[in-house]
Order: C-alpha cells, then sequence, then structure tokens
C-alpha cells in the first residue's frame, strides 16, 4: 500500500483528521481508497471473465485510531450519523445501512483470524453514492487497510481485494464480483487495468492521450444489495448448469463461445440464452477493445462502447430510460469517441471518452439536453485515473 503527501489529499485528510480529533480526542491516522469507472466489461467479473476498470480520482477517506473495547464507533461525515458496532455481538446482521460495509469488513478480517480490537472512525466520501462508481468498494478498502494498519498486521492488496468483496457478498447481500475492489486497491495514474477476473492477472495500461473521461450521473440510484442484480447472477449460473450438460468442465460462462452458445440456443429458455450472451459477447469486446487501445484505434473502441450499452440494454435488461437517454444524447456528439453505461445498472452514471478540447462544449451540451429530455438535472464529472488505496501523512 502507498503512503502519500499531495496537497489535495493532504488538505482532505487534514481537515477529517481536525473533525476527528475535535470528536474522539485522538490522533488518528488517514486512509483513503478510490471510487473506479469501467470502461467495458460489465457483469463479467462474478463469471469469470475479463474486465477494463480505472480507479477514479474520487476518493472515500476514512480517520482511525485503535481502542480496545471491541466497539467500532464510527461517524460519517456524508450522512451525519454515528454507528457502534459491537465486535462481540455473537449473531451479527446487517441493517440496511452504511454501516453494514464497515461491519462486514471488520467480521471477514475476524474470520480469518486477524484480531480487530475495536477503533473511533470517521469517514468522509467525495465518491457519489449508488451511481455505479464503487463507492462501496472504496469504503470496504479504506476500512480494511485502516483495521489492519491500527492492529499491526498486515494482508497483501489480492487479499485486501477478496476480504472486501466477501464482507459485501457475505454481510451486505450483494453478490458483486471482485473488480471493484481489486481496482480500488490496484489503481494506477493514468492507466486503466485489465484483470482476468478467474486468474486475477492483471495488466494497466496507459489511457490515450488527449482523451478524457467524462462521466454523466443520471442522478437514478441504484442499490446492488436489491434483487435485481443478484438475480442476473443466478440467471448466469443457471446457463452454466445447462451448458454443463454438453461441455461438464465448463466453471463459468467465461468457458463458453458464441459459437458454442449459439449452437444449444433452441435447448435454452429466451431469458437465460440473452443473459450468456451479453456475457459472452462482453468478454469478446473487452479483449477487443484492448487490442484497439494497444493499436491506439479509439474508432473501434468507441464501436465496441456502442455494442457493449446495447448489449446491457437488451440483453442483460440493466439499463433503464435515463441511463439510455443519457447515452443517446452523447453518440455522434462532437468529440465523443464512445459512450456507455457503467456500472451495476439500473440508474447511475454513463462513461464517455471525449476528446479533451471538446469537453467543455460536451459537457453543457449534455446537461441542457438531458434536462430538458427528462426534468432532471444531471452531475457532469471530468474525472482522471487515480492512484489504488494508501495512507495520506497528515501534518502535525
Amino acid at each position: 500500500m502507498q503512503k502519500i503527501t499531495a496537497q489535495q489529499h493532504e488538505t482532505t485528510a487534514g481537515r477529517l483528521a481536525v473533525r476527528f480529533e475535535e470528536r474522539f480526542g485522538l490522533k488518528p491516522r488517514v486512509f483513503r481508497a478510490p471510487g473506479r469507472v469501467n470502461l467495458i466489461g460489465e457483469h463479467t467479473d462474478y463469471n469469470d471473465g475479463y474486465v477494463l476498470p480505472a480507479a477514479i480520482d474520487l476518493y472515500t477517506w476514512i480517520a482511525i485510531a485503535h481502542r480496545s473495547d471491541y466497539k467500532l464507533d464510527i461517524f460519517s461525515e456524508n450522512a451525519k450519523e454515528s454507528a457502534v458496532i459491537d465486535l462481540r455481538d455473537e449473531h451479527p446482521r446487517p441493517l440496511n445501512r452504511w454501516s453494514d460495509y464497515v461491519h462486514g469488513v471488520s467480521l471477514m478480517l475476524q474470520k480469518q483470524g486477524l484480531s480487530v480490537d475495536g477503533a473511533d472512525i470517521a469517514i468522509y466520501s467525495n465518491v457519489p453514492s449508488g451511481a455505479g462508481l464503487s463507492s462501496s468498494a472504496a469504503l470496504e478498502v479504506s476500512i480494511a487497510s485502516g483495521l489492519l494498519a491500527i492492529s499491526g498486521q498486515a494482508l497483501n492488496l489480492v487479499e485486501i481485494a477478496k476480504l472486501c468483496q466477501h464482507a459485501e457478498n457475505e454481510f451486505v447481500g450483494a453478490r458483486v464480483g471482485i473488480m471493484d475492489q481489486f481496482t480500488s486497491c490496484f489503481g494506477s495514474a493514468d492507466h486503466a487495468i485489465l484483470l482476468d477476473c478467474r486468474s486475477l492477472e492483471y495488466k494497466r495500461l496507459p489511457l490515450p492521450e488527449g482523451i478524457a473521461m467524462v462521466v454523466c450521473n443520471t442522478m437514478v440510484k441504484h442499490e446492488h444489495s436489491g434483487g435485481e442484480y443478484n438475480d442476473r447472477r443466478a440467471q448466469c449460473e443457471e446457463g452454466v448448469q445447462r451448458l454443463k450438460r454438453h461441455y461438464p468442465a465448463i466453471k463459468a460462462l467465461r468457458d463458453i463461445s458464441l459459437s458454442q452458445l449459439e449452437s444449444h440456443r433452441s435447448e435454452l429458455p429466451e431469458l437465460i440464452y440473452r443473459r450468456c450472451h451479453h456475457i459472452i459477447s462482453e468478454n469478446e469486446r473487452v479483449l477487443r477493445s484492448v487490442e484497439a487501445l494497444n493499436k491506439a484505434d479509439l474508432p473501434t473502441f468507441g464501436r465496441c462502447m456502442a455494442e457493449s450499452h446495447l448489449s446491457l440494454k437488451n440483453d442483460f435488461e440493466v439499463s433503464c430510460r435515463e441511463l439510455d437517454i443519457m447515452v443517446e444524447l452523447a453518440t455522434g456528439r462532437e468529440g465523443v469517441v464512445g459512450s456507455r453505461m457503467t456500472g451495476g445498472g439500473f440508474g447511475g452514471c454513463t462513461i464517455n471518452l471525449v476528446r479533451t478540447l471538446a469537453v467543455q462544449k460536451f459537457k453543457a451540451g449534455i446537461a441542457e439536453d438531458y434536462k430538458r429530455a427528462t426534468g432532471i438535472d444531471a452531475e457532469i464529472y471530468v474525472l482522471k485515473a487515480g492512484i489504488g488505496v494508501a495512507e495520506i501523512g497528515v501534518s502535525a
């Protein structure tokens, strides 16, 4: 894990540290982890597939100090709420609150035999919640890093990512893949990450010069722990079980080609076929996109983004009216390389690759057109690829 003192983060960390000391009377250590945007490769992570995300320069910061009474006393600056978690509770249950992510991480640490004595914690985040930018993963990774550090323990970043994924799967109740947590751990400035979600082998790929990542928030919130997301995973698993009759060695949809899927289409319920078709074609699109990125072939990359959105809309059915409108408004606009929904879906954001010189015109135009079409004021973020989880040095 890195330790940085970049001025912007130091300022935010310093302010949080001051508020922490006022509240708890202790000097904290400060950690922060980034959200992420996914350029392409949606819902493929829990199918052992490929993804191409980037960490973003929006973060969750935590200030933390040790306490020895086996309680977590937490204050969220964003929610203006407190929560107290008793680590000795023999029957812990999620409360459907932001504190569930903290509680889940502490439980997974204990499950691995790592001691968690207790902590005072203050949280601040500028990652929009429910927007598909992995605010939950940013919180989980920063909490895990902080709890490990104040107890004098360590895990490597891969193990931290896995632990945080398990917290969300097993305690929060969202059956997410590992992409979000992995990206929050391994993010690199000005780079995307090609991740094989089965082997966890990864490669950092430089983002093209002269291109900005512009994220458009539809302001329609989603909830990963809701039934729709988990339903999609169950449908993919049903597809695997049905296809195993012909291909016994397969473990996930990542192991099936489009030609194999088509050869057994008549045996699959139409809904299951379409879910499988999205995942298998999306894996192929990720690999085509990486090849295009390596060749600086931006038109091909943009076409892959467009195909991805249509597949998510029609085959996987995780888009919504507002996301579709936002993509339609971006497509063909001056300077736009490509546009698609990003994140789990059912709301949230679109990711747009826009030539730098056209960004300001794009922001103004799409915000105005979206308001006219929906009556909603969108939030537009021009983001850079950020670095992964780090401890922030705070001046005394």
